[in-house]
């Protein structure tokens, strides 16, 4: 629908002239819970409505899409209709209150949140019934007491199966009809806590389900498709910043007393609490973790994500990162890196080269106390691994001489295949460092692995990087085509063949093989993409020595995640596995991931 209307003075203006095109009208004695309805789409959508009664509970007074919700304080019997909603009044701020009573006309319409080049007949996400070309009086004032969100409220199971916008809602049975059958409504939750850090957007993740999914450290973690944790609910706030400053909360932390305004609904998350009332905030969240320094006899391999690092960075993200690297994971001996950039970053010059970035990047790491890393990668074709356009974005190696050989093969470039090849009884690479299979079309448009042969205390070992592509384009969770089409999965699961297929090459070549696959597969250890590279034992996810609540390395829509993964060859023997958590839980963050660790006896 087109968000092109002005108010002024209590008359409407479309574009500038006043709108008198005739409208279908619908029954004068309509309320709001007629016009929402007991589905998801409103049956008086398209149709004039007048005079409807309501109390105002939040008003929206900046952005694009600006407005104000009201609510009915005489509710009908029925759960599934809503008795609020949202009238539309673009850019222009509505003069109204919270608490005014109010009488409201206008349009009813349904309002789909979508992507650059998205229409509302395609995108996944939820609509929003509302108001538009509104006319208002305020009558009087009054009050709406929001409704409170429990641990008994909101069930357990998340969405029915199908298109949801063809069912009636079932808001005792599952979460999201639950959400709609209050989109627009007053609702409450009281120290609540967090389970989504503050992003740069001013907005976080609650949950009204404290015991679902819950982790050691605070947060819900997804542990099956089947359990997205539906008491996640993203707060956003309706308060001028400048009256009441967004808290700067971790997961763990809590917003204490009552949290409470208008349920919207938009596809950064979903379902979202605009607060009209905000929690005080209550840090009480874990700290930023240590792990152990690795034994003589222990070779430590660790994975990051340092999120598109770049020569031309600020030194403190630098600077921070290598923190991480030198402190928080103890000086692994082998670091496999994800999301290293060119040297002009995020210029799309034709520059490739990285050795600026990686100097910088091993300067900071000595001067934080760290060893002396040296590096290897390949620079890719530009433009021919994704990620931000530019950037030319790889996977590479840090290792520490002093700890572990690295093992040069010449003759790896962006194109040569690295092949497993016999050595002496042993396996050995065609080319170290080399790519696996880079004219796969698996990885079109995304970076390509990077193996690297090393040698600890006179024993080989292959470390296999990885930076799987991304779930862009998926569906969302909280969209309404349920279960959601993840339509990424079909190039990771081909990537992960691919991976598989080399590491049982290796295998082939020497059933003793320390291998080492590591990095940001992009997907969750219950998934598919994961099944692949495990199957048959041919490789264990170190995480499974976990409890599945504490396999995460990643926060996202408030759902405490597994994206990256350190697997290892049954040859490589029993792994001391840790996921150092020192970014992903914070508002504050060198990187969106966490990165992980773990320990071989030599």
């Amino acid at each position: 629908m087109g968000r092109n209307s002005t108010i002024a003075a209590g008359v409407v203006f479309a574009c500038g002239a006043l709108s008198i095109a005739p409208v279908a009208t619908a029954d004068a004695a309509d309320r709001i819970h007629d016009i929402q309805g007991t589905g998801r789409l409103s049956p008086l959508a398209g149709k004039q409505v007048a005079g409807i009664p309501g109390v105002v509970t939040g008003v929206r007074a900046f952005g694009s899409s600006r407005g104000f919700w009201f609510q009915d304080p005489e509710p009908d019997e029925d759960p599934r209709t809503s008795e609020g909603l949202f009238v539309f009044t673009g850019q222009q701020t509505p003069q109204v209150a919270v608490g005014d009573a109010v009488t409201v006309s206008g349009e009813v319409a349904e309002y789909y949140p979508t992507a650059e080049g998205e229409t509302p007949q395609d995108t996944a996400n939820q609509s929003v019934t509302e108001l538009k070309n509104a006319q208002w009086q305020v009558t009087g004032k009054g009050g709406v007491q929001p409704e409170a969100l429990t641990p008994e409220s909101v069930p357990r199971a998340y969405a029915p199966q199908g298109e949801l916008e063809k069912r009636s809602l079932d808001p005792a049975g599952y979460a999201l009809d639950f959400y709609e059958s209050r989109e627009g409504m007053s609702l409450g939750v009281s120290d609540a806590r967090v389970v989504g850090p503050t992003d740069a957007y001013n907005s976080l993740w609650v949950t009204s389900r404290p015991e679902q999914g819950a982790n050691e450290r605070g947060g819900s973690t997804y542990t099956s498709y089947d359990d997205p944790n539906g008491g996640r609910l993203k707060v956003e706030s309706l308060i001028p910043f400048a009256e009441r400053p967004f808290p700067k909360a971790d997961v763990g932390d809590r917003l204490a007393g009552t949290t409470a305004g208008p349920l919207d609904y938009n596809r950064f998350g979903g379902y979202v609490l605009e607060a009209a009332v905000l929690g005080e905030h209550r840090p009480g969240g874990p700290q930023r973790e240590t792990t152990r320094d690795q034994a003589d006899d222990e070779l430590a391999v660790a994975t990051y994500n340092v999120e598109n690092l770049a020569a031309d960075d600020d030194q403190a993200k630098f600077d921070r990162l290598a923190q991480g690297i030198a402190g928080n994971l103890a000086s692994p001996d082998v670091v496999a890196l994800e999301e290293v950039q060119d040297n002009t970053g995020a210029e799309d010059d034709g520059v490739v080269a990285a050795d600026q970035t990686l100097r910088r990047f091993t300067d900071a790491i000595a001067a934080a106390g760290g060893p002396r890393y040296e590096w290897r990668q390949i620079d890719p074709r530009n433009g021919a691994d994704g990620g931000e356009p530019g950037g030319n974005i790889r996977v590479a190696f840090l290792f520490d001489p002093a700890r572990v050989s690295f093992n040069d093969r010449p003759g790896g470039d962006a194109t040569t295949p690295v092949r497993p090849v016999a050595d002496g009884g042993e396996a050995a690479l065609s080319v170290s460092p080399g790519r696996i299979d880079p004219a796969n079309a698996a990885w079109e448009n995304s970076r390509k692995p990077l193996v690297g042969e090393f040698t600890f205390r006179g024993q080989r070992v292959f470390v296999v990087a990885n930076h799987f592509n991304s779930k862009g384009g998926d569906q969302p969770l909280h969209g309404r085509f349920q279960p959601p089409v993840r339509g990424s999965e079909e190039q990771r699961d081909a990537q992960a063949k691919a991976v598989r297929a080399f590491a049982d090459q290796l295998r082939a070549v020497d059933d003793q093989a320390r291998i080492v696959v590591a990095g940001d597969l992009n997907d969750f250890g219950f998934s598919p993409v994961v099944r692949t590279l495990t199957a048959d034992g041919a490789l264990v996810d170190a995480a499974e020595g976990l409890p599945p609540a504490e396999r995460y390395s990643y926060v996202y829509e408030g759902n405490s995640q597994a994206l990256d993964h350190i697997l290892t060859s049954p040859a490589a023997g029993a792994a001391d596995y840790d996921v150092v958590h020192v970014n992903a839980e914070f508002a504050d963050q060198a990187s969106d991931h966490d990165p992980q660790i773990v320990r071989l006896k030599g």
